[in-house]
């Protein structure tokens, strides 16, 4: 993982101010990174959190994030994240909630790029309301997920695959190397 973590409690803090929280649980959280980084790898030819992705039965995880949130979820008192999200567990279902613990604010925008606040956007006006198996359902039409195994590392370059992206897959290769 290769994101400042200023910048990703700001992600978070948009996530949590901007989709309907009754849905926002743990799984719908990392699918909601996946999108926000392929889809900016499919239009501006790199992710936004630059972390390591892998197959997992519910679909592609960012897996120092989903680390970060886990440890967040069981002991938030010992995590990173303390000051900008909490968890809770409502009853008879099956779900680890996350809630932000204060509003999304101009200081957090200034974290992120121009392209970023577009992306994140976009995905919280598409998936903002969802259920978690809709939108795990659509991640696992993509690519990324298709054309990978159970436990493999998913490359940004399978983003190229998509028929959506409007990045050449050499760009988005040539990126791999360097990160």
């Amino acid at each position: 993982m290769d994101i400042s973590l200023p910048k990703l409690k700001a992600i978070l803090l948009y996530f949590g101010n901007n989709t309907d929280t009754k849905y926002l649980g743990k799984v719908k959280l990392m699918k909601l990174f996946y999108f926000l980084d392929f889809l900016h790898v499919k239009r501006y030819g790199s992710p936004v959190t630059y972390d390591r992705y892998v197959h997992l039965e519910h679909g592609p995880i960012p897996q120092g994030i989903k680390n970060l949130i886990d440890t967040a979820a069981d002991d938030l008192d010992n995590s990173l994240l303390t000051d900008t999200i909490t968890f809770e567990r409502p009853q008879g279902i099956d779900m680890v909630r996350m809630l932000p613990k204060r509003v999304f604010s101009n200081t957090d925008k200034n974290y992120l790029s121009e392209t970023e606040m577009e992306i994140l956007e976009f995905v919280c006006a598409k998936f903002g309301n969802k259920n978690t198996k809709y939108v795990e359902d659509l991640s696992h039409q993509e690519a990324p997920w298709l054309k990978t195994q159970s436990l493999e590392d998913i490359p940004y370059s399978l983003a190229a695959e998509d028929t959506d992206c409007q990045i050449a897959k050499e760009d988005i290769k040539l990126l791999e190397k360097i990160i």
